[in-house]
C-alpha cells in the first residue's frame, strides 16, 4: 500500500519503491511503445496464462530510477535485472484493471518483450 505522500520521500524515489505481484508471462512485440500493441500483447499474455492453468509465480518487483528489478518472492532469487534504458514503455492495461504491463529490450536478444503482472489491487 503506497503512503499517500510516498512521492515526498526522496529515499523512495532513490532506492525504489517494492511492489508484490504475480507474474503473468511475456510475449515479443514488434515496436517499443503503444497503447493498442500493449493491450493486444497483454491479451495474449493472459489468454496463455489462462490456458496454462499453472499457478502463477509470486515477484516482488523493485521500481527505481535505475529500473526494473524482479526477484522471486519465495526465493529471493534474482529474476532479472532491467535497466531504466532498455525500458521503452510501461502501461496500466485498459480491458484487464489489475494487470501492469513494461515493454523492454531483452539483453540477450536484442528483441522486444512484453512483460505482464498481475496487481492484488486496482490502485497498485
Amino acid at each position: 500500500e503506497l503512503p499517500e505522500n510516498w512521492t515526498d520521500t526522496r529515499e523512495t524515489l532513490l532506492e525504489g519503491m517494492l511492489f508484490s505481484l504475480k507474474y503473468l508471462g511475456m510475449t515479443l512485440v514488434e515496436q517499443p511503445k503503444g497503447e493498442e500493441l500493449s493491450a493486444a500483447a497483454v491479451k495474449r499474455i493472459v489468454a496463455t496464462a489462462k490456458a496454462s492453468g499453472k499457478k502463477l509465480q509470486k515477484v516482488t518487483l523493485k521500481v527505481s530510477p535505475r529500473g526494473i528489478v524482479l526477484r522471486d518472492s519465495r526465493t529471493s532469487e534474482l529474476i532479472e535485472n532491467i535497466s531504466i534504458y532498455r525500458i521503452s514503455y510501461c502501461t496500466a492495461d485498459k480491458a484487464h484493471d489489475k494487470v501492469f504491463a513494461y515493454i523492454a529490450q531483452s539483453q540477450q536478444s536484442e528483441s522486444l518483450e512484453c512483460h505482464a503482472f498481475l496487481c492484488p489491487k486496482r490502485k497498485m
